[in-house]
């Protein structure tokens, strides 16, 4: 059994969507997701520094509407589909719900990163932001 570590992870941002709900939220972004702005904590403006519109990043975001303690799901949400365990799909919903989302960088304005496409809902944690490997 692994030992228990506590920890403790801070968002480094906030999303702002006109997605308000995780029914009318896309599943990837690249199924019609909408453009959404990141804000930045100021303590973290620092960390922005070399970004360049038109970069594609990786957000690791924390879903904060996710089930915690769903093990099993239709994947997708087909209920024709067998049960899965979480850790073989992309479901929300899981122990520890971390999203990985690959969107492109759209706009600088300050603190606030424009990015899309973006599924997440209004108000989800960044915890990271990451360029992406070329």
């Amino acid at each position: 059994m692994p030992a228990k570590i506590n920890f403790t992870l801070r968002p480094v941002a906030v999303v702002r969507s006109p997605l308000k709900h995780r029914k009318s939220a896309p599943r990837q972004g690249r199924e019609g997701a909408p453009d959404a702005w990141l804000h930045v904590h100021r303590k973290f403006a620092n960390a922005l520094d070399g970004l360049a519109v038109g970069q594609q990043l990786i957000l690791i975001s924390w879903l904060h509407r996710a089930r915690r303690t769903t093990l099993k799901v239709h994947p997708r949400g087909n209920k024709n589909a067998p049960l899965a365990g979480v850790f073989a799909t992309r479901s929300p919903d899981r122990p520890n719900p971390l999203g990985l989302h690959e969107v492109r960088l759209l706009a600088i304005d300050g603190t606030r990163l424009k990015v899309g496409p973006l599924e997440t809902i209004d108000r989800t944690p960044i915890l990271d932001i990451k360029p992406t490997l070329t």
